[in-house]
């Protein structure tokens, strides 16, 4: 598809996405199937040395309530994924780059891997890192790394960073490319909703994606924090719920081997907004799996949903939801890229 017709797309009237939606749905079943694999997500520590304008966890936030998990706390959500046949989990955190840092994901790396007989797939989304430090986490067995762009326009992506090294495009793009370069399977994925974002933008998001051939997509709405810096959208709840499920949509008839994920912001604004982008054409639910005392410490923007209920009713809870939007689980399967496997 070319960018004329990615717009005109993500225009139609709301009467006439049922079609899309219908084709992308197809396209899913006939391409990686009516399976939904699961990604347990442990939130690593709220800490970051980036000061990211959207968001709660920012570094000048001091309003934050920091923590970092143990490696104690880390190694039972994974022996909690694997003894419940999750196939893979996901680690998430702020950004931080310190050989201290490195070294520790590499041994908690190495640790998952035994105690999971090297049958947990892990994901690693730990932000911008050197070559150095993603090369040490592969060797250490991380399968996948997912580090959003979050626009593909240079200029937008400057509106929404402080403007200093830290904060590079060129920088972004290119830890891309050596995740890429490295054999992760590799991830991005956008906001939809930035406030000056034009649909024109979120054509060029979707062309970004296919040029650089991604394995795996996550996005979702933006969602303002009361102690960000950004402010509220252009766009009303509404409308990015809808072009999120329409980015979905288009990006899985695009790509369609590759992974999508059902995002928790798109559950933020409709409670069944993770079973929509499935049916849609999302593929991977991930479900948090991160100490209950810390979950609602890792606020990237307002109203995340947050459940205090014991991980044994929340898995049965989602699992059942899954079941009910007519989708098996993949249970014992790593669930990686058909994309990236036909690729390599």
């Amino acid at each position: 598809m070319g960018r004329a017709e990615l717009i005109e797309l993500l225009k139609i009237p709301q009467d006439r996405e049922k079609y899309l939606f219908e084709l992308s749905a197809k396209t899913r079943k006939d391409s990686v199937g009516d399976v939904v694999y699961l990604r347990g997500l442990i939130e690593l520590g709220n800490f970051c040395q980036k000061n990211c304008l959207y968001c709660g966890i920012r570094r000048d936030n001091t309003k934050a309530v920091r923590y970092t998990l143990t490696d104690e706390q880390v190694i039972m959500a994974a022996q909690f994924a694997y003894d419940n046949s999750y196939g893979s989990i996901a680690i998430q955190s702020g950004e931080l780059e310190s050989e201290q840092n490195s070294d520790r994901i590499s041994r908690l790396i190495e640790k998952i891997k035994i105690l999971s007989k090297g049958e947990l797939g892990i994901t690693l989304s730990l932000g911008e890192q050197s070559f150095e430090t993603y090369k040490s986490w592969r060797d250490a067995g991380a399968d996948r790394y997912l580090l959003r762009i979050e626009t593909s326009n240079k200029d937008l992506f400057n509106k929404i960073h402080p403007n200093d090294p830290l904060h590079s495009f060129e920088r972004r793009v290119n830890s891309l490319s050596m995740l890429k370069e490295l054999g992760y399977q590799v991830g991005t994925g956008i906001m939809i909703g930035l406030p000056g974002q034009t649909v024109e933008s979120m054509a060029d998001d979707l062309l970004f994606f296919k040029n650089i051939d991604i394995d795996m997509c996550g996005m979702g709405p933006y969602l303002n924090h009361s102690d960000a810096i950004l402010g509220e959208s252009d766009m009303s709840e509404q409308e990015r719920f809808s072009l999120t499920l329409r980015m979905i949509a288009i990006l899985r008839i695009m790509m369609p081997k590759i992974n999508i994920a059902a995002t928790t912001a798109l559950q933020a604004i409709d409670p069944l907004g993770r079973e929509l982008a499935l049916k849609v054409g999302a593929n991977v639910i991930m479900p948090n799996i991160t100490p209950t005392t810390v979950r609602a410490n890792y606020k990237l923007y307002e109203n995340k949903p947050v459940s205090e209920d014991c991980l044994d009713i929340q898995e049965k809870t989602l699992f059942d939801r899954i079941h009910g939007a007519g989708f098996e689980i993949g249970f014992d399967v790593q669930g990686n890229s058909i994309h990236y496997n036909e690729r390599n």
